[in-house]
């Protein structure tokens, strides 16, 4: 990485800063990140020795460390001629999980990224140059400025009964997406419903509700799509508090222009709460004669009481529509959705209540549905602490009713290992009850996977997971079936593999004996192979066998780009049943790497392999 730095507000100038030039290790570890703030202007470049991720979609970037705080309106732009740009942004000590956000092709100029994020509290955040993908490398510039509130023009008034007509213009107010709006305030009582429908032909248009606070617009609800109403925007909405409230009637595209027509009526009755209690389970049934939720679809609404950091499960089943669920708080604030975590097009959702009182869940398909569900609300106990895993230790374990349960509804067992990175670490995990499943994340408040295995034994439903660890620090390892409705007996074993085995080196005209086993490398497959590199010079036509008596062999020619195998050629069985017989002709001067490898995972044995020119 090289890089200098200037504050350079947008709009706004300030004195200039300039920051050290240095190198980053080639490592996923926020030390490396460099110190920056809102306001500044980096001129960077990707490089070789950078930092960058390990497997099939590695990238090469740099870490930029800010301090935000909490609703402060964060703009990172960056520019490239070199690649095309992307930028993600993280919370500090949680690189290796999912970004906060990201952005592509924002800044609306080629391949140009522009991220937006508003933080939800005080922290200091790592911002991430990168390319959208591969390891290129090439100049750029970072930008970071705070967004100016967007100016909220003085809305219009419309009552409860009334109508409206009007236009989009080039000249209307825009929100920080860049599209056009108008603004209508009405009043409303705690618990008031209202229907909005906003129609136009000239454009798909888009309602929003909310509220203005301290200036800014402050969104509760929106709709593009109202069921039944095609393209036109149809919303239902309950005021949780007495209030002025404010619609923007837009548009789902930046840059719409056209007429439209807004409508404020009454809006249906809520939907009567049926009672259910925390560990009930109940049958139900979705019919045009349902309820209909606030998007017009059918619907059914559930009322339960709980306490103040009480953590429910929330399920819902069903074999005729694809189940969606939605929990809000007793003033029909949303809190929660999900569509598929249950498995199969059902719904699970878990979530820990923040307070004593009454709740709401609906139970819906995700889109227009009618059929029978099933809906179950129980209480599952915090996840319990991870037991301390050593390397070499095999495990004989038991999952089964009222253990630890993950977001989805599995049971599991945690362990919590330290690693160093690049460490190959190995787990294996054998049931004769249930299909297995491994997981592994860092160590945290909240579980993030980093990988995860099902089947990698290639013996029945067996998992075994090898994972090079990104960077030094604690993991969790967590042991659960792939089914939410798997428990039983299981056994773990876990192991340090070393550091990944670099390849040998092989002369054309030579052969080399070999012989492999579990500590080899592996594919992402889980297919263990030895490699080997060799030098050829464009069109050399070359031969390549590989004989085995103990397993069905395949031989693999490539490329390594900065640390990643990229395949040209492989065959399995041109020589005979088992034996492998490549014929390759290198396309240009340079150095390339043979595999020689297993056709399935778990093989091994002795080997021969010749390379030779063509005859």
């Amino acid at each position: 990485m090289r890089h200098s730095q200037f504050a350079a507000l947008f709009g706004a100038v300030s004195a200039i800063a300039l920051l050290s030039s240095g190198s980053v290790s080639a490592q996923s570890s926020e030390s490396a990140a460099t110190d920056t703030h809102v306001g500044a202007e980096v001129r960077g470049r990707l490089e070789e020795g950078d930092a960058r991720t390990r497997g099939g979609e590695a990238y090469r970037y740099d870490d930029y460390r800010v301090q935000l705080r909490a609703g402060q309106r964060l703009q990172a732009e960056l520019r490239s001629s070199d690649f095309d740009a992307f930028l993600a942004i993280y919370a500090e000590g949680r690189t290796s999980g999912e970004p906060l956000a990201t952005d592509d092709d924002g800044a609306d100029s080629g391949t140009n990224a522009r991220l937006r994020f508003t933080p939800e509290s005080d922290g200091v955040y790592i911002v991430r140059a990168r390319p959208y993908s591969g390891l290129e490398t090439g100049a750029y510039t970072l930008a970071l400025s705070e967004r100016v509130v967007p100016r909220q023009p003085r809305p219009g008034r419309i009552t409860v009964g009334g109508d409206v007509s009007g236009r989009l213009t080039s000249g209307d107010a825009e929100d920080e997406d860049g599209k056009t709006f108008d603004a209508y305030a009405f009043r409303a009582n705690a618990g008031d419903r209202v229907a909005v429908l906003l129609e136009a032909d000239d454009f798909d248009p888009l309602v929003r509700i909310g509220r203005m606070v301290n200036g800014a617009f402050v969104q509760s609800a929106e709709n593009d799509d109202g069921a039944g109403k095609g393209l036109n925007s149809y919303l239902v909405f309950t005021a949780p508090q007495a209030g002025e409230y404010v619609i923007q009637a837009s548009s789902v595209s930046s840059g719409a222009e056209g007429g439209y027509r807004l409508s404020l009526e009454q809006g249906p009755p809520a939907p009567e709460a049926r009672s259910i209690a925390i560990g009930d389970e109940v049958d139900g049934r979705l019919d045009e004669d349902s309820p209909r939720s606030d998007a017009g679809a059918p619907a059914d609404l559930y009322r339960f009481t709980g306490r103040a950091g009480q953590r429910v499960a929330i399920s819902l089943k069903a074999d005729d529509f694809d189940s969606f669920l939605e929990l809000f708080d007793a003033n029909h604030n949303s809190l929660a959705t999900d569509d598929d975590s249950g498995g199969e097009l059902n719904a699970r959702l878990t979530f820990v209540l923040p307070d004593d009182g009454d709740y709401l869940i609906e139970a819906r398909g995700f889109s227009d549905a009618e059929g029978r569900y099933d809906l179950k609300v129980e209480e599952v106990a915090p996840p319990p602490p991870p037991v301390a895993l050593s390397f070499g230790q095999t495990v004989q374990g038991e999952l089964k009713q009222g253990g630890a349960m993950d977001d989805e509804g599995r049971l599991y067992d945690g362990y919590t290992f330290s690693g160093t990175e690049g460490q190959r670490v190995q787990a294996i995990m054998r049931s004769g009850d249930f299909d297995a499943l491994l997981q592994v994340g860092k160590a945290g408040d909240e579980f993030e996977q980093l990988a995860s295995d099902d089947d990698g034994l290639r013996q029945g439903t067996d998992a075994r997971l090898t994972f090079t660890l990104p960077e030094d620090g604690d993991y969790v390892l967590r042991a659960s079936p792939y089914s939410s409705t798997g428990k039983g007996l299981y056994s773990l074993e876990f192991t340090d593999r070393g550091p990944e085995p670099g390849p040998g080196s092989l002369l054309v005209g030579s052969t080399a004996r070999g012989s492999l086993s579990e500590a080899d490398a592996l594919t992402d497959e889980g297919v263990s192979f030895d490699a080997y590199t060799f030098k050829a010079k464009a069109d050399e036509k070359l031969r390549f066998t590989l004989i085995s008596p103990a397993f069905d062999a395949v031989v693999e020619v490539g490329e390594d780009k900065d640390g990643d195998f990229r395949s040209l050629a492989e065959d399995d069985d041109s020589l005979s049943d088992t034996h492998a017989r490549l014929d390759w002709t290198a396309p240009r001067d340079g150095t390339y790497v043979v595999r020689a490898r297993s056709f399935a995972a778990a093989s091994a044995g002795d080997y021969a392999l010749t390379v030779e020119r063509q005859p």
